[in-house]
């Protein structure tokens, strides 16, 4: 056993062992944000048992994740919700770099040679909303809200889950965790990850619109700091901003961000504050595991569950989505080799999670380009900024820039 991976704890038997043989679930997923459900429903598609638990009763309100990337769109038409997709959100072809309020470089998603060239924004509450009607579609039994998962164990054929509230626990062949790094199936695996945090705060906050930029994704660099600037459905826009150092959260509101665009743009560019529907200051961590599955391959973590990087170019959500899929892409072959010796499924698994993690670094890496170029910097170092920038829309530079952003190659 590697290490840094401490086993799974052995469970007692039940006290029903001795009756008739309990049913078990294909796999188990801990965790319904979007992530857990994507993975559920791909499951269920295969015609795979799934059953996912989450301990919240209802799916989060507030907008949070925004950005659905090219190749996560791809991964959405192969589950049958597109269509769903494109016409819920706002479609977005193009971004633009100003400095004082000129364009000083153009991203065009065209160029990148995506099959879908283009990204979509779309509040994650409704994201999840089009994902869980398609489990129900699929599996209408398969979720189960409100339902805490206490504990993941071993046991000779399958793995235990506990459940809270006094619920009778569940097994399945294996257990996959979509809980975020801290959850039960990261415990399980002894995983806790290296990382860091960041010294960098940030606000962002939902609007009406009324910058007339339309589908434009639109990044404004300023000496004190980046203001990013994107389109969402129903005549709104979400902006984010970096947060001066010594504001507290209790003052970081939609009237701070709203003064704090005004100073970095232009007054007329601030959204009115009574129009805000969210807003909330956020920090920023970087956390990758070493490894996203057990020896004997039961036991797997996705998403979050896996990899945390900063949100500050809308990877995250896009990246768990695409382990999903290409765990579920897998997933008939993997359950069919667990149980024959000697773990059949063991190395096509950690194959699949090393080439998973590289992707996560990869983005963070354009996660920690992005924070560089926008935190506060000096009147030399903005200067070297708009040198950089200023070759950014050149080809091929331009081209290489829109896929890394768009995640052509996560």
């Amino acid at each position: 056993m590697p290490d840094g991976e401490s086993p799974a704890p052995e469970l007692p038997r039940s006290a029903a062992a001795d009756g008739p043989a309990p049913r078990i679930h294909d796999v188990a997923i801990v965790g319904a944000g979007p992530v857990g459900v994507f993975f559920a429903a791909a499951l269920a598609q295969r015609g795979i048992d799934v059953v996912v638990f989450d301990k919240r009763s209802r799916a989060h309100r507030h907008s949070r994740a925004i950005g659905i990337h090219p190749p996560s769109l791809a991964a959405l038409g192969r589950l049958g919700v597109l269509d769903e997709i494109v016409v819920a959100g706002v479609r977005i072809d193009r971004g633009v770099l100003r400095i004082h309020g000129r364009e000083r470089a153009r991203l065009d998603f065209a160029s990148t040679g995506a099959q879908l060239p283009f990204v979509v924004s779309l509040p994650q509450l409704e994201t999840e909303r089009i994902l869980r009607t398609r489990l129900a579609e699929l599996a209408p039994d398969a979720l189960r809200t409100g339902v805490e998962v206490l504990r993941v164990g071993r046991e000779a054929a399958s793995v235990r889950l506990d459940l809270g509230g006094g619920l009778p626990s569940v097994r399945a062949r294996m257990a996959v965790g979509a809980d975020g790094l801290s959850g039960v199936v990261a415990a399980a695996l002894g995983q806790r990850g290296a990382g860091r945090s960041y010294p960098y705060r940030y606000l962002m906050g939902d609007f009406a619109d009324a910058t007339g930029d339309g589908a434009l994704a639109v990044l404004h660099l300023h000496p004190s700091g980046i203001v990013e600037s994107f389109p969402l459905p129903a005549g709104r826009r979400r902006w984010v901003t970096h947060l001066p150092a010594g504001v507290g959260d209790e003052s970081a509101d939609a009237a701070l961000l709203a003064r704090l665009i005004a100073e970095r743009i232009a007054p007329e560019a601030a959204p009115d504050p009574a129009t805000a529907t969210m807003s909330s200051a956020f920090g920023v961590r970087r956390r990758i595991l070493s490894r996203m599955a057990s020896d004997d391959g039961r036991l797997a973590v996705i998403g979050d569950a896996a990899h945390e990087v900063s949100p500050i170019g809308g990877q995250g959500m896009n990246l768990g989505w695409l382990d999903a899929d290409a765990l579920a892409e897998r997933m008939p072959a993997l359950l069919a080799a667990l149980g024959s010796p000697p773990h059949d499924a063991a190395s096509p698994l950690a194959d699949l999670g090393r080439a998973r993690l590289r992707s996560a670094r990869a983005a963070a890496r354009i996660s920690e380009f992005n924070m560089t170029m926008g935190r506060p910097t000096s009147a030399a170092g903005f200067a070297l900024r708009r040198a950089v920038v200023a070759t950014a829309s050149l080809p091929p530079l331009g081209r290489t820039l829109a896929r890394a952003f768009t995640m052509h190659d996560r």
